[in-house]
C-alpha cells in the first residue's frame, strides 16, 4: 500500500487538515482489509480505480464521518483513491447532512454534498474548499479548539461559556467537546508515536493521558491494537 499525504496551505488549516492519495497494490482480483484510525475528521473521497466497502459497498465519491472505534474497509487491489481530511465544522458548513447523522459511518457525497465536487487528483483537492466557508464568528473558537487539550482551555481561549461551547459543539462537529478532545488525543498521540525504543509512559504523558495504562485502553478502542503493534503497522491513519 502506497500512502502519501499534504498538509493543508497555512490559510486552510482552520478548515483542512490535509488532502491523501492511497494507492493499493496488486491485482482486480486480490481483496485486501485494512484498518483506518480516528483522527477527528471527515473525509470526502474519491475513489479512482477499483473497489471499496466498509458496512456495505461503497460508491466511488463519498464521505466518511467521524470514527470513534476502528474502521474496518476491504479494498480490491489495484485500487487508488484520493481524499480531503475536513474539519467536521468545515463539513457542516458545505453539506446537507450533519456530521453527527454520519458517526462510524459513510454516505454517498450526491446525497450528503450534492452541491461540492471533489476534484479527481490531489493536486486540486485544497482548491474546492472556499476559504471563506465558515462563518468569521467561529474563527475564535476554531482555533481554541485545536490549540487547547481540555474543555475548560477551549472556554477560556475562546471566551465561551461551557453552555455556549455545548452548542456551538452539538451545531458544528457533531459530539461533545469531551468527546471531541479525545478523538484528537487519540489521533495526535497516533500520529506521534516514538520510534521503537522510545518511551510510551512519557509519551502518554506528553499526550494528556493519565498514565500508559490509560493510553493503551485508548489505543485498544480506537485502533484495536497496543500502541507498540500499531506504530510497526501503521501507514499514515491505516492498520
Amino acid at each position: 500500500m502506497d500512502y502519501a499525504e499534504f498538509p493543508a496551505p497555512a490559510e486552510l488549516r482552520h478548515l483542512v487538515k490535509a488532502a491523501w492519495t492511497l494507492s493499493v497494490g496488486g491485482t482486480t482480483s486480490d481483496s485486501v482489509n485494512h484498518v483506518a484510525t480516528s483522527d477527528g475528521c471527515i473525509e470526502i473521497i474519491r475513489r479512482l480505480k477499483g473497489r471499496s466497502s466498509w458496512d456495505g459497498e461503497q460508491p466511488p465519491v463519498f464521505v466518511a464521518g467521524l470514527t470513534t472505534r476502528p474502521a474496518v474497509l476491504r479494498l480490491s487491489g489495484a485500487s487508488e483513491f484520493i481524499g480531503l481530511r475536513l474539519w467536521p465544522w468545515t463539513w457542516n458548513a458545505i453539506s446537507q447532512v450533519n456530521s453527527r447523522e454520519i458517526i462510524d459511518r459513510w454516505a454517498d457525497l450526491a446525497i450528503a454534498a450534492p452541491d461540492f465536487t471533489m476534484p479527481d487528483n490531489a493536486a486540486d483537492a485544497f482548491a474546492a474548499i472556499d476559504p471563506r466557508s465558515v462563518e468569521p464568528a467561529s474563527d475564535r473558537i476554531i482555533d481554541a479548539i485545536l490549540k487547547s487539550a481540555t474543555v475548560n482551555e477551549i472556554a477560556g481561549r475562546s471566551g465561551r461559556s461551557p453552555r455556549a461551547l455545548q452548542r456551538w459543539f452539538e451545531r458544528h462537529v457533531g459530539v461533545a467537546p469531551r468527546i471531541y478532545l479525545r478523538l484528537l488525543r487519540f489521533s495526535n498521540a497516533f500520529n506521534q508515536l516514538p520510534e521503537s525504543g522510545g518511551s510510551l509512559a512519557s509519551h502518554a504523558a506528553d499526550h494528556g493521558f493519565a498514565d500508559q495504562s490509560h493510553m493503551a485502553r485508548e489505543f485498544r478502542s480506537m485502533s484495536g491494537l497496543p500502541a507498540g503493534k500499531a506504530k510497526k503497522k501503521a501507514i499514515g491513519p491505516f492498520l
